[in-house]
């Protein structure tokens, strides 16, 4: 296994700033740099892609992915999301990443998750058909509507395309699915080719705490049953990426990138081994 960070930890570092401190990690997944939440639109990722890869492989950095916005279950969303899977493919492509996330989204209160699982089939058909989009893995998160295992598992026949897959995000299946990481990998555990892993602990009277009682805490010091789900993906012979989703960008009370990240690689480092 090999370990990445998100640019949502670190939002005001540059892609210099990058480079020069990610050095504990292998790898860097892209949601946004800086102040621009879609790279495929900024001209270190198109006009002056080659260079960016350079500058990465220069500083020992992968991307293990690039994080979209589309959501694939939304009905009136088909054209925005097929253009912006046009230029993630390309954009992935000129990087040298094979994994691009989307989200699986959808209103479950107008539709039920079968209708949803079926407007998820038809984008993906279409996101699929585009030129280059077979050769990268397309990975929905367990998040929003789809955390529940039964749940994914529904989006996941309807799609059953070697190139769709799921992307586990572990914090969200035990803390707000209530899902052991067993009952999670029986349902979707062959079809896992990414993760993102962060800690938490349930205090609603902290300060920090998020609307529903959690709050984000270091690797190792939470409840959630990371390490366990780790150890299963390595029992079953997955050799991907963990990947530290530190949500600085969206909580700014987390801690500096600069403090976390160093403690997240060590830890990780030693699960992993």
């Amino acid at each position: 296994m090999k370990i990445s960070f998100t640019t949502l930890g670190c939002p005001d570092w540059s892609l210099d700033d990058i480079c020069a401190k990610g050095g504990d990690y292998d790898g860097v997944d892209f949601r946004g740099l800086q102040e621009t939440m879609d790279i495929t639109q900024l001209p270190a990722f198109t006009s002056g892609v080659a260079e960016t890869r350079r500058q990465l492989q220069d500083a020992g950095l992968e991307v293990s992915g690039l994080s979209s916005s589309i959501r694939v279950c939304v009905p009136d969303k088909l054209e925005e999301n097929v253009e912006e899977a046009r230029r993630s493919i390309a954009v992935a492509k000129d990087l040298g990443c094979g994994r691009i996330r989307v989200f699986g989204g959808g209103d479950s209160q107008a539709h039920s998750k079968e209708a949803l699982a079926e407007i998820g089939c038809e984008t993906m058909e279409q996101i699929l058909a585009l030129d280059g989009a077979g050769d990268l893995k397309w990975l929905f998160e367990t998040h929003d509507e789809w955390i529940k295992a039964v749940e994914c598992k529904l989006l996941l026949d309807r799609i059953p395309n070697p190139a769709f897959g799921v992307l586990w995000d572990m914090g969200h299946t035990a803390r707000v699915g209530a899902e052991s990481p067993e009952q999670t990998y029986a349902a979707v555990g062959p079809r896992v080719f990414y993760t993102h892993v962060k800690d938490a602990l349930y205090e609603p009277e902290h300060a920090e705490a998020m609307k529903d009682g959690w709050r984000y805490v270091r690797p190792g010091t939470g409840q959630l049953p990371l390490t366990e789900a780790i150890d299963l993906l390595k029992q079953h012979g997955y050799d991907g990426w963990i990947m530290f989703e530190h949500e600085k960008r969206w909580h700014p009370e987390l801690e500096d990138p600069a403090e976390i990240f160093p403690v997240f690689a060590a830890w990780a480092r030693q699960v992993i081994a």
